[in-house]
């Protein structure tokens, strides 16, 4: 018999709350923000019941410019996301810097998602919600985490008067260090949200681990990318700078 998902009853999912609550307690106790972490704690169940409702109704979609069209807002969000993290004096340089992370996202994700899904998976109909959806999501946040930790310390480090050469080489490198941990401790460590779901759904273990794969080479490849890419973008080498 295949094993199917426990539906978790909201009494149950409440008792969740209680190992949060030994946060909020330390918050507390150490007179930290406390109102901070009840905002996030709220507008992330707020944003998923949200999203559950939203899904639900995607799925269940044949239109594909309705999926383009999500994309479409997942990419901007995911733009002004990362564009929280950068320095900039006027609304000239923000507007300029938001396109070249729209950019940098744009094709170092959208190229990942299209070898993905179009390739890998070859999913008929191209745009079948179900997977298109998740898979964007996860190829966009990972861009959108590495460009603003490139971005973050390709800052710092021309601010200290490093080199051009050298400030973008270790920028990168520091950017992707979160996904270099990752694949260092995937199944050693940790065991990934989308494998551990598909477990969980009675899925072969060895089916979930070749999606886990494809998954892990997805995030690199759109980490990446988008990081080198921002760098080209925003910051071209100056003449004999370094030199």
């Amino acid at each position: 018999m295949t094993p199917t998902l426990t539906e978790i009853p909201l009494a149950n999912l409440s008792l969740a709350l209680i190992p949060a609550l030994v946060v909020f307690a330390i918050y507390a106790y150490w007179s930290l923000q406390t109102g901070k972490l009840l905002y996030t704690l709220s507008r992330m169940v707020l944003q998923l019941l949200l999203i559950g409702y939203v899904l639900t109704f995607l799925f269940q979609t044949q239109h594909p410019a309705l999926i383009l069209s999500v994309l479409t807002v997942m990419l901007l969000a995911a733009s002004w996301i990362a564009l929280g993290s950068m320095k900039t004096d006027n609304k000239i340089q923000k507007w300029t810097l938001f396109q070249q992370t729209f950019l940098a996202i744009f094709v170092g994700g959208g190229f990942t998602l299209i070898i993905i899904t179009q390739v890998v998976l070859q999913l008929d109909p191209w745009f079948m919600p179900q997977y298109m959806i998740p898979l964007a999501g996860m190829v966009f946040a990972n861009a959108m985490t590495s460009v603003s930790l490139v971005s973050e310390r390709f800052q710092s480090e021309i601010a200290h008067k490093v080199p051009y050469l050298n400030a973008r080489n270790t920028a990168f490198q520091a950017s992707m260090i979160p996904m270099m941990n990752s694949l260092l401790a995937v199944g050693l460590v940790s065991l990934p949200g989308m494998m551990t779901g598909q477990i969980l759904s009675g899925v072969d273990p060895l089916i979930a681990v070749r999606y886990q794969i494809m998954v892990m080479l997805m995030i690199l490849s759109s980490a990446g990318i988008s990081a080198a890419l921002f760098l080209h973008l925003a910051y071209k080498e100056p003449t004999k700078q370094g030199n």
